[in-house]
């Protein structure tokens, strides 16, 4: 929910482009941009000037004199040593039933209701789950990706078959992506790092083509359960339990060996990086997706136009986040894993994953996507249960597994998570997505975004031919991030 004062009236919409319809001046706010940058853009704030967003768990009431935000919930993680004592086993049978409540729930509708599914245990857990408290079969709806190393299809139809689900597979390439991305960031009003933005997009349209109005999705589920890499970092650290330090720096290796589709973009390198040094005196600790978020900014530092780093270098980008987080209530005293956790829900759950990947997309093409893991009894139960069986050594989301074990395949069981990411346009130059990349950013449109020196990413398209997979990874982040900012410019005519 979107709101802004203009003219002293209030509008208030659920997209921002409709406050731009009705007359709002459509402006890039550069300090929002900038603290994007760093991964750490604020639930409250947009990327537009004078545009604000209703935090999460928040509500907003207006008076002829006032608006005032008031907070109706949040996390309330336990203290470090208040956890209750249960058999691991009783979590387990609690989260299972808590969790079928929460997909019935969600079955309830007037029209058929679709799932999404992937290779992962999110998706796969609702759809095995969900399949048991229907009559007829299921159908559920996945992407096939071109790239092995990404495409998790064939996963997904082995889970299909064992719910009886009828699966339909919608192939996405690199010209399916070029053909709709300017669309997706238009209907989504962020900048992105990942054609995945675009792919959901695409999902979207196939399953209302379909007929579709209703999908159960398995997002929140690594918000919640500890699912991302960067995580298990945490947990690996800061939780050691009087493991030998030597042995933890295998395991990390091992952990960074095991998910490199997440190296340059979750997981975080040991490096040091002197503007996180607040955050380790207001914490006691970094977590390791603000490192991740920190080492990609300064790595792409010399592609951003000079004037805009000279406005904001001496900004203190992580006081200015902090100051709408209460450090006080939320984070003292929790565990590590559970602040890093609480920390990512605030920023990238709410402007990335559901703003992007989930409503933006799902509704441009009128699809309600309904969520059974951010169900606040599912939230609040998985909450108060220790770290340990929310990731056990280098296994994320444990007791989830246990508890979904009798629904899901043998192999999503014993599958390590993979982060829903489409294969690098970088990986493919000659393909129509990395064309549209190589046009727009090197046209003469371009130098009139603000936030870029155009002539340094001039020079980078000029050396990707020369650099391996993972520096082109890591350099696509980058590019689609560029891409997004000059469609939203075009698309609104920012100023």
């Amino acid at each position: 929910m979107y709101y802004t004062i203009h003219n002293d009236i209030l509008y208030v919409a659920s997209e921002v482009k409709a406050l731009f319809a009705a007359g709002v001046p459509a402006r890039w706010d550069y300090e929002s941009f900038w603290q994007d940058t760093w991964g750490v853009l604020s639930s409250c704030r947009t990327l537009y000037a004078n545009v604000h967003q209703v935090p999460p768990g928040h509500f907003l009431l207006a008076s002829h004199t006032s608006i005032r935000l008031h907070r109706y919930w949040d996390f309330d993680y336990p203290q470090s040593d208040n956890y209750l004592s249960h058999n691991p086993e009783d979590y387990i049978q609690q989260l299972r039933q808590t969790l079928d409540e929460a997909i019935q729930l969600r079955l309830r509708a007037d029209v058929p209701v679709g799932c999404y599914l992937s290779g992962g245990l999110d998706s796969s857990t609702v759809l095995g789950m969900a399949a048991v408290h229907s009559a007829e079969p299921l159908k559920a709806f996945t992407i096939a990706f071109e790239h092995a190393a990404y495409d998790e299809a064939a996963i997904a139809q082995e889970t299909a078959a064992h719910c009886q689900a009828d699966i339909q597979v919608i192939p996405v390439n690199q010209k399916d992506i070029a053909d709709h991305f300017a669309d997706a960031i238009w209907h989504c009003e962020m900048l992105s790092m990942n054609a995945n933005t675009t792919a959901k997009y695409l999902l979207s349209l196939a399953a209302r083509d379909a007929g579709y109005k209703v999908v159960l999705t398995g997002e929140g589920s690594d918000e919640i359960f500890g699912g991302y890499v960067h995580f298990r970092q945490d947990k690996l650290i800061y939780h050691q339990e009087d493991e030998d330090p030597e042995n933890i720096k295998l395991l990390l290796a091992e952990l960074k060996q095991k998910n490199q589709v997440s190296v340059g973009l979750l997981f975080a390198e040991e490096e040091s990086i002197p503007d996180l040094n607040p955050i380790e005196k207001l914490l006691d600790f970094i977590p390791a997706w603000m490192q991740a978020a920190a080492q990609r900014h300064v790595e792409s530092l010399r592609f951003y136009s000079q004037e805009l780093i000279d406005q904001f270098h001496r900004r203190d980008v992580y006081r200015q986040f902090f100051n709408h987080i209460d450090v006080k209530g939320q984070l003292n005293g929790r565990e590590p894993v559970n602040q890093s956790l609480y920390l990512w829900s605030k920023t990238n759950l709410a402007n990335y994953l559901l703003r992007m990947l989930g409503d933006g997309v799902e509704m441009a093409h009128s699809i309600e996507g309904r969520l059974p893991f951010l169900d606040h009894k599912v939230v609040e139960l998985v909450r108060n249960m220790p770290i340990s069986l929310k990731i056990n050594g280098l296994t994320e989301k444990y007791v989830l597994r246990e508890a979904a074990k009798p629904f899901i395949t043998d192999t999503v069981y014993k599958r390590q998570k993979h982060p829903f990411i489409a294969p690098p346009s970088t990986f493919n130059l000659n393909e129509p997505l990395q064309q549209l990349i190589q046009d727009t950013l090197r046209s003469s449109a371009m130098s009139h975004l603000p936030f870029y020196n155009q002539g340094a990413i001039v020079q980078l398209l000029d050396k990707l031919p020369e650099m391996n997979d993972t520096q082109r990874a890591t350099t696509d982040f980058l590019l689609l991030r560029v891409l997004s900012a000059y469609f939203l410019q075009e698309k609104f005519a920012l100023t």
